[in-house]
């Protein structure tokens, strides 16, 4: 819900221009041969109008290669199609413990809620704090988040969070007061934060282009599912009992950390020839030649340290501003559609609008994740923009309905339909932020910014992400108080804003390099 919340987080600077990674494909491939060519000033090869790259014929082929590719697509390196992905997947599958993590953070207030009323004694605004105080620590989170991972690593930042998350939670479980739940929920928050920006920026260091799109939408299945999970067995578990949800995730993610490698561009960014050739020889597969991939690492490596270090004041220059205006401006309409707030007190909403807080929680969390998982399949079909479009448009319908039934209860309107119209608006709302609003904005954060650029863009758009959240969790309980029905007409009116923003200004990155996307936006200022 940062993904939901900042799922999310900024692509490294460390990914490479045009991704040497391995095809999905195992067949076997000849050497590429190649048509006359120019070199630009980095090194990296241009095709020539019109070039098309010809397989060699190898013996025994008999000529049966295959069509030769679209001119000006980029040859196959000699590692393709010789490696296995399988460490590749293990890696993803240890570090979306962590965004499992943060799922359960997310959605623990919900469920928690008549519990920690009832045994503590809070009253509806400082349940309120507890609720929007994880963002706080989210904020400083995220802030220290990219530092972090270039000091100590991907892995072990992971490590670092998935200790304060241990610690958070146990601190929930034996609070006896409002300061000590407050101080857990604080940590956590510190635990979410990193994990927002660092869990991305592994997968996408380590991916293959063909398949990071996919994978990096798995960051925001498993925080959908963590969530879920939370809803879930929150409704029959106790709060306290309910801690070991988040405790497993965290125990978990210590356990698979010693037996993946570290990112490979942080450790050639830092200098550690030896430990990264022999992460990427893992990454690739022991059989799989990783000279060509290797070096073109290392050359874009030594790019990077040539360009001047960024400046805050650098994100407002005609260059980067539309980057900037398209990855902050969708993070604020992500927050301004009420995701934290439905998030955080889905119980609350359900029980107001006259239906059972458990059931609705269950509900919610039984559709999102095949919701999610179908949005990842869709990301690299259909488009970002796609996506986008019909997701915001969805949760204009969701919230629209909510109001009405908010509405209708307030007049004394058909009584009967009430719940009903609630339940619908809500799971529609769910099922439409799943599949775009909720993975797609950190998908293109991470695409549109220049590479010299990432990093501070990605800390600023994950900031601006965490105090929408926290603007609007905490204000939540206040806006109802005030009108129920115009909250959520407020936030439906807000997914219609995001409509038109998507389709007047939000670029389509599906199917292009880094490079050619940063050329397209150049074009585009």
């Amino acid at each position: 819900m940062a993904a939901t919340l900042p799922s999310s987080a900024a692509s490294s600077p460390l990914l490479l221009r045009r991704s040497a990674a391995p095809s999905l494909s195992f067949r076997r491939r000849g050497r590429w041969q190649r048509p006359a060519a120019r070199h630009d000033a980095c090194g990296a090869q241009l095709v020539l109008p019109g070039a098309r790259w010809a397989p060699a014929a190898l013996p025994g082929d008999n000529g049966a290669r295959g069509a030769t590719a679209a001119a000006g697509e980029a040859p196959y390196r000699a590692s393709e199609g010789q490696g296995s992905l399988w460490m590749v997947f293990l890696s993803t599958a240890v570090a979306v413990c962590g965004s499992f993590e943060f799922g359960t953070c997310v959605g623990y207030s919900a469920p928690a809620q008549a519990g920690i009323v009832s045994d503590i004694g809070l009253s509806n605004s400082e349940y309120g704090v507890f609720g929007s105080v994880l963002t706080i620590g989210a904020m400083i989170g995220a802030l220290t988040s990219g530092r972090l991972a270039d000091i100590l690593g991907r892995k072990m930042t992971m490590r670092l969070a998935a200790v304060i998350g241990c610690f958070g939670w146990l601190t929930i479980y034996l609070a006896k007061d409002a300061m000590m739940l407050y101080a857990g929920r604080v940590l956590l928050g510190y635990c979410t934060g990193v994990l927002s920006y660092v869990v991305p920026v592994f997968i996408s260091e380590i991916a293959p282009k063909d398949v990071r799109g996919g994978l990096a939408t798995s960051n925001q299945l498993f925080i959908c599912s963590g969530c879920s999970a939370a809803y879930i067995i929150g409704a029959l578990l106790s709060w306290r009992s309910l801690v070991v949800v988040g405790l497993v995730p965290c125990a978990i993610l210590l356990v698979g950390l010693l037996f993946i490698p570290e990112s490979p561009r942080w450790l050639a960014n830092i200098g550690r020839e030896k430990e990264f050739r022999a992460s990427l020889q893992k990454l690739r597969g022991e059989d799989s030649d990783i000279s060509e991939e290797a070096t073109e690492i290392k050359d874009y490596i030594e790019s990077i340290r040539s360009l001047p270090k960024a400046r805050i004041q650098d994100l407002f220059q005609s260059k980067n501003i539309y980057a900037v205006t398209v990855g902050v401006g969708l993070m604020i309409f992500q927050q301004l559609g009420g995701i934290n707030a439905l998030g955080f007190y889905t119980s609350y909403i359900f029980s107001s609008a006259g239906f059972s807080g458990k059931l609705g929680t269950i509900l919610i969390g039984i559709i999102q994740i095949p919701i999610t998982f179908f949005g990842a399949l869709l990301m690299d079909r259909s488009g970002r923009r796609a996506l986008l479009l019909v997701s915001s448009s969805g949760t204009f319908l969701g919230c629209f309905l909510t109001g009405l039934s908010f509405y209708f209860k307030a007049q004394g309107l058909y009584s009967q339909l009430v719940p009903t119209l609630a339940l619908c608006g809500i799971l529609v709302y769910y099922a439409a932020y799943s599949v775009g609003m909720g993975p797609v904005p950190w998908v293109i954060m991470s695409e549109i910014f220049s590479i010299d650029m990432k990093a501070i863009a990605g800390s600023l758009v994950t900031l601006v992400s965490w105090i929408g959240s926290f603007a609007i969790s905490y204000s939540f309980n206040f806006l109802m108080d005030w009108n129920s029905a115009g909250t959520f007409f407020l936030f439906s009116a807000a997914s219609l804003l995001t409509v038109l923003f998507v389709a007047r200004l939000v670029p389509e990155t599906k199917g292009r390099t880094l490079e050619e996307i940063q050329e397209s936006l150049k074009a585009s200022t």
